[in-house]
């Protein structure tokens, strides 16, 4: 019995293992098209997701990954208060319209207008009475005044005419509107009351992001992430406005995780993403809970221990695919989360069934991220740490430790866990976009070289070759050195 344990083990391989074979193409990699679905209703227009880590993932890299065609999902190893926070961030940052509007009054005099908008520096405001707009007023209105005294109020020099747009008006409408009328500011009217105000700058600033991923308001798309039993954060977080909530627990395929997913399902809005899983068992246990997408990868993350503290995990490459297998009949959308260390590895899963690839160590060296940067022998690194490392643990609000089913008692809390990740540190590589561009270039060539139009083509027909690890060798620089590190190709260790 325990000798057939040993001879029917399966083999299982990672992205390391494989090479993509090259097919024939008729088409260049900038024609590719990497839509991809990440959850029953939402697409992102690049398949890449940032990682729930504590040194990942806030509101700041959430929005520029968003403005790019990715998603972020929030961390949760802070307070409710604080996750909520950073989703309402995230949905504020993508609205064109500006809803939170500081107005004046009619009877206003120049002196207190003048003092309201250095106080909230503000270059114009519109002017509120009985909860309708009737006039705005500009600095330039005011410019003649500003040296001498005079009795005159806001409604003797605003402007009455007022152009106004509805709250359905799109970036390009409102630019045309705008520079037809010679505004820099467009009140948003519905029923003669101020819903907001759209700016010049906003406008151009959403123009400036055309593959960025909204919702139907607008808005960017963000996820945000939750314990396995903690619905009272899944439902403030739907409240709050995320489009996607991702139940972030290290072992998905507890039974009691599995049965706790319909509660959650059952009380909010948002498309519920569910991991981690890395077999076909736990794809067919969750999705018989109705879940809109699940995240795989047990231990493959470059700060991950579970395969070594509790010798456990699939080698990621076979886990994506043996639960795309079970994914596919059901057409729900997989993430590859973890092992992730080159542009290539993102063709690999994506070819071996996933429909995007979360990132964690990629990103974590993001000018975006919340990890804090450290300057060791003149070079810049940013601080990075598994969730279950005794620092994510220990330091948060409990978004690592119960995680991994742990709690943290008694005044000696270090000594009471233990843990299955560590803590270190990064290169620091810049703005979020450069690192994007590198990502997503390469993989555009790797679809331009299998003759893969879009993703469901490269899921479909592209073909692995199984290597050797002379392969592997074969397939690194070699036999020279180095003199200039490529941006992505890093070669420090």
């Amino acid at each position: 019995m325990y000798l057939d344990k040993i001879n029917e083990a399966k083999s299982a391989y990672t992205f390391d293992d494989f090479l993509l074979v090259p097919n024939e193409s008729w088409f260049e990699p900038k024609d590719v098209n990497m839509m991809s679905r990440i959850s029953t209703n939402f697409k992102l227009k690049i398949p890449i997701v940032s990682a729930a880590m504590d040194t990942v993932t806030e509101s700041e890299l959430a929005i520029a990954l968003a403005q790019e065609g990715g998603i972020g999902i929030i961390h949760r190893n802070m307070t409710l208060e604080d996750e909520v926070e950073h989703v309402k961030e995230v949905k504020g940052s993508g609205d064109l319209i500006i809803r939170d509007v500081v107005t004046t009054s009619p009877e206003s005099s120049l002196e207190t207008l003048k003092d309201l908008m250095i106080e909230e520096d503000v270059s114009g405001l519109p002017v509120i009475e009985d909860d309708k707009l009737i006039g705005i007023i500009s600095k330039r209105d005011l410019k003649p005044f500003l040296n001498e005294k005079t009795n005159k109020t806001v409604k003797d020099l605003m402007t009455c005419d007022v152009v106004t747009v509805p709250e359905s008006i799109s970036p390009s409408e409102a630019l045309d509107i705008a520079y037809e009328n010679k505004v820099e500011r467009i009140p948003v009217v519905e029923n003669d009351k101020l819903v907001g105000i759209v700016t010049i700058k906003d406008i151009l600033e959403q123009k400036q992001y055309p593959n960025a991923v909204r919702d139907e308001d607008g808005k960017l798309l963000v996820a945000a992430a939750t314990g396995p039993f903690d619905l009272k954060r899944a439902i403030a977080l739907d409240k709050a406005g995320a489009d996607i909530i991702a139940v972030d627990c290290a072992h998905a395929h507890n039974m009691n995780v599995v049965n706790f997913v319909s509660t959650i399902k059952e009380n909010v809005g948002a498309d519920l993403i569910v991991g981690n899983i890395a077999t076909a068992e736990a794809a067919e246990a969750l999705i018989a809970k109705e879940v809109d997408g699940l995240k795989v990868g047990i231990g493959p993350g470059s700060m991950c221990t579970t395969r070594i503290i509790a010798g456990v995990g699939v080698p990621q490459i076979t886990a994506i695919a043996q639960v795309a297998d079970v994914a596919k009949e059901h057409d729900i959308p997989i993430i590859a989360d973890g092992g992730i260390r080159y542009s290539g590895d993102i063709a690999k899963a994506i070819a071996a069934g996933a429909d995007a690839v979360m990132l964690g160590n990629l990103l974590a060296g993001a000018y975006e991220s919340p990890g804090a940067v450290t300057v060791i022998n003149g070079i810049k690194y940013k601080q990075y740490r598994g969730m279950g490392s005794m620092g994510a643990m220990t330091g948060g609000f409990g978004g690592g430790a119960d995680r991994y089913f742990q709690e943290i008692k008694g005044p000696m809390k270090h000594s009471k866990l233990v843990p299955e990740g560590v803590e270190g540190v990064v290169h620091y590589k810049g703005k979020v976009n450069d690192i994007i561009f590198q990502l997503v270039g390469g993989l555009k060539a790797s679809m331009g070289y299998c003759g893969a139009k879009d993703v469901k083509t490269m899921q479909e027909n592209s073909k692995f070759v199984k290597i050797t690890s002379s392969g592997i060798n074969e397939s690194h620089p070699h036999d020279l050195l180095i003199t200039n590190e490529s941006p992505n190709y890093p070669t420090l260790k």
